[in-house]
């Protein structure tokens, strides 16, 4: 049984009382609610941009790794306030953080909505705590960013990752992403990168017809563009 709606913390209660009645059905062998790791979601608005350059500066791994150094003093502002390329079309850029109990943001993700066509929702960023990296909950963060896009009406999930950040790579592959071309010539801190661009199905579909849906984002596509 999946849960859908805006309010994490109802959806979490409801999900646990499924949990409790399932339980006491008859032939059932076992019942268990998926937990949110024990915090809760918000929307990154411009308030709290001090909040997430700590969270940049305390977790730089993702930084360094791509940029080759850690997160700029600008960095929350830009991630924030910064535009996307001229041309793209989109309807709404999300900032998701997830703070553990305490308060404290543990994880974020840059979500865009009809990135470049309909139901197409792009990932541009997807940071964990590097102290809970191996612990799974990447994992099922991000398959719960899955839900709730595919709940109000994505087809396609669509991000970048760095060619060489083998850890990223890795990661999203096994989450169900194939690539469908690279983009070369990416400026990120210190270095000059290319970038894989890798889509997944939320309802059905091959990677021709996402392609067709999404020209700019076929093989044959400029490699800079």
């Amino acid at each position: 049984v999946k849960v859908f709606g805006t309010d994490l913390a109802l959806m979490e209660q409801t999900a646990r009382e499924i949990e409790r009645v399932l339980r006491a059905v008859p032939g059932t062998s076992s019942a268990y609610a998926e937990r949110v790791i024990g915090g809760y979601y918000v929307e990154i608005t411009p308030d709290r941009e001090a909040e997430l350059q700590r969270f940049f500066d305390a977790n730089p791994a993702y930084f360094v790794a791509v940029g080759g150094e850690p997160a700029r003093a600008n960095e929350a502002h830009e991630e924030i306030h910064g535009p996307l390329p001229a041309g793209w079309s989109y309807t709404k850029k999300w900032l998701i953080g997830y703070l553990d109990a305490r308060g404290t943001m543990v994880a974020m993700a840059n979500v865009v909505t009809d990135l470049l066509a309909q139901g197409v929702w792009h990932i541009g960023l997807f940071i964990v705590e590097t102290a809970r990296h191996g612990s799974g909950e990447a994992r099922t963060l991000h398959r719960g960013l899955e839900d709730w896009a595919r709940s109000h009406g994505a087809a396609w999930m669509r991000l970048g990752v760095v060619q060489g950040n083998t850890r990223a790579e890795r990661f999203w592959a096994s989450e169900g992403y194939v690539q469908t071309r690279t983009r070369d010539g990416i400026e990120m801190g210190r270095r000059v990168n290319t970038v894989r661009v890798m889509v997944k199905p939320l309802a059905g579909g091959t990677l021709a017809a996402y392609r067709a849906l999404v020209p700019r984002d076929r093989p044959e596509a400029s490699a800079t563009g």
